[in-house]
């Protein structure tokens, strides 16, 4: 099993057995906005945070004896001022003040009688070394209504080491390495202004979150460093991500099963693998994806760009209403990509079609540079044709030795306007990024002929199910 398959069998056990101590429970929270409006979002998770004025600060040098001398272990200090916050029914903010220190791990648990706001000034790393960990666990928020955390510092996951050994696109039992930061089940939370680096793994994941806004938040891992997510959703609803700069080695944002009202807006992205939707379908009763919307984004040097991936020979699932605009690439290798094939390491089964319906998706105002030939791939599964697939104002340039850019299709006849360089769907059917692509046609205002409705979906994993490194 794949490092991002554990990741996803963890993530199953968290739903299912989620704590020993169970959240209040939540009257009337809202998603953070929809897919219709990120300043919504925006609103609505800052609505849920600590407020200012009154309440109590903790500041764990002054009143917990943390040392900021790179070898005192933070965790202890931490924990106890957490506890003290947690318990106090007024506002509590912890201060993580300037300086740099070493934490070993913190699991932050709720429920919580009030907000609590943590303030990271200082730098905090991780041990360098992946044996010190038992699990993928470093630093956990659980089960928290009401939280914030800001102050401009940085959580350093210390993972050059980690990355020299991780042998998951080869070994199947390989080492499981911890990331940097895990939010699970959250309500009405603001992370902005905190930068994560060098995680091992993921930077962040995101998983059985309500209302979530990260803004100003930066992401900072080297190009050559395997699986490191930039923040990775799962089963959550009405997640923002907004004005952020996110540097890895894989997706700079990807959103597993039961992902609902997502909103990606002012993004930079890259190096990379871009931003992802999936992938889809590895596993037995994920939960639909609905309600995206990915915009005014800049994506740079990356292997992709906006792209959809669900696995062939798939259990049923559905995605649906998922809108990309106003993006621009810059040296993509593939820059527009829906990919039912999706295939990583060909540990698959090529011969049966994915059986994730793809429905209601619109590519708008997409332009810039391809670092490949093939600008636009929208290879769609044989046994569920993608319906209601819209492109607009598509300007994507190659000036490649074996230019100008091209465009292939398969199982989708998408609806055309604007302009359309390269011409959508024109060139003849290829190899798919994960297989062997069926027959395609263009045809303006057109659909792709009915496939069946997928089966019903329930208790997701919400991980991310590639295995190893993969594009």
């Amino acid at each position: 099993m794949g490092v991002k398959e554990i990741i996803t069998a963890i993530s199953v056990l968290l739903l299912l057995f989620p704590s020993t101590v169970k959240p209040r429970a939540v009257g009337g929270a809202q998603p953070a906005g929809s897919a219709q409006s990120a300043g919504g979002a925006q609103g609505g998770a800052q609505g849920g945070a600590p407020g200012g004025g009154g309440g109590v600060t903790l500041d764990v040098v002054a009143q917990f004896g943390a040392k900021p001398d790179e070898k005192t272990d933070l965790s202890q200090p931490l924990l106890n001022a957490w506890k003290e916050a947690c318990a106090s029914p007024a506002p509590s903010k912890i201060v993580i003040p300037a300086g740099t220190f070493l934490l070993s791990r913190a699991v932050l648990e709720g429920p919580c009688k009030g907000p609590v706001d943590i303030q990271v000034q200082g730098t905090i790393k991780a041990p360098p070394d992946p044996s010190h960990f038992k699990d993928d666990i470093w630093v956990m928020f659980n089960h928290i209504e009401g939280f914030t955390m800001s102050g401009g510092g940085i959580f350093d996951g210390q993972g050059a080491l980690a990355w020299s050994k991780n042998d998951c696109h080869k070994n199947k039992k390989c080492t499981l390495f911890p990331i940097n930061i895990r939010f699970n089940f959250l309500t009405n939370a603001y992370i902005h202004d905190i930068t994560t680096k060098d995680s091992k793994q993921f930077n962040v994941n995101v998983l059985g979150c309500k209302n979530i806004t990260f803004e100003h938040f930066t992401v900072t891992n080297p190009e050559h460093s395997l699986n490191t997510d930039g923040i990775h959703i799962g089963r959550s609803d009405g997640v923002t991500i907004l004005h952020s700069e996110i540097k890895t080695g894989d997706d700079c944002v990807s959103l597993g099963d039961g992902s609902k009202n997502v909103v990606v807006n002012g993004i930079s992205c890259g190096p990379g693998h871009g931003i992802s939707i999936g992938s889809l379908g590895k596993f037995q009763g994920e939960e639909p994806v609905a309600g995206i919307k990915i915009a005014n984004c800049t994506i740079t040097n990356t292997m992709n760009g906006v792209r959809i991936k669900s696995w062939p020979a798939s259990y049923p699932g559905t995605a649906s209403d998922m809108h990309f605009e106003d993006i621009t690439m810059d040296n993509v290798s593939n820059p527009i990509i829906i990919d039912q094939q999706y295939c990583p390491w060909n540990q698959c089964d090529l011969k049966n079609p994915s059986r994730i319906k793809l429905s209601n998706i619109s590519f708008k105002n997409i332009r810039g540079t391809a670092a490949g030939k093939e600008a636009v791939k929208l290879f769609c599964s044989a046994g569920f044709p993608c319906e209601g697939v819209e492109l607009a104002d598509i300007d994507l340039t190659y000036t490649g030795p074996d230019g100008p850019a091209i465009s292939q299709c398969s199982n989708v006849s998408p609806k055309l306007s604007g302009k359309q360089n390269p011409p959508i769907c024109a060139a003849p059917a290829a190899t798919s990024p994960g297989g062997q692509a069926g027959p395609a046609k263009a045809s303006p205002g057109g659909k792709a002929s009915p496939g069946g409705q997928a089966g019903p979906s329930k208790a997701s994993p919400g991980g991310k199910a590639s295995p190893g490194a993969t594009a």
